[in-house]
């Protein structure tokens, strides 16, 4: 059996491994629409009735949150706006796959629904140890 201080570090890793799996495979989505930009987002925004303006909130989703994930700051935050831009995503891209299944047999949208599944765990669980706010850190 394990004591509690190494049944904690586990813990904490696992919490380490969780937030840079998610930021890094979140980054890429971003650094895309840093180099070519956010138009066509701004296209749907504004075909669902929405300000165009909104289309910019993606960058805070898919760069600024998953770099402060990376690093453990503000991460129940970060972790939460991960998750709204991926019902966001998920509503405004995506509808019409939810009830599919992909060629392989598995949900059309696996990837979406581990992005969302991730930041929700990320947003209860918070940074762990090993990170910038720390443990018992103020802003973990």
């Amino acid at each position: 059996m394990q004591s509690a201080p190494a049944a904690r570090n586990h813990d904490d890793l696992g919490k380490l491994i969780l937030r840079v799996v998610l930021a890094l495979l979140l980054l890429f989505h971003g650094l895309s629409k840093i180099g070519g930009g956010v138009g066509f987002i701004e296209g749907m925004l504004q075909k669902a009735g929405l300000p165009a303006i909104f289309a910019y909130g993606v960058y805070v989703g898919e760069v600024l949150a998953p770099l402060l994930l990376l690093v453990g700051l503000f991460t129940r935050a970060a972790a939460a706006v991960v998750a709204v831009n991926m019902v966001v995503a998920l509503l405004l891209v995506h509808t019409g796959e939810f009830f599919s299944l992909s060629d392989t047999g598995g949900w059309a949208l696996e990837l979406q629904g581990m992005y969302l599944g991730s930041a929700i765990a990320l947003v209860f669980l918070g940074a762990g140890r090993f990170s910038l706010g720390g443990l018992k850190g103020r802003w973990n």
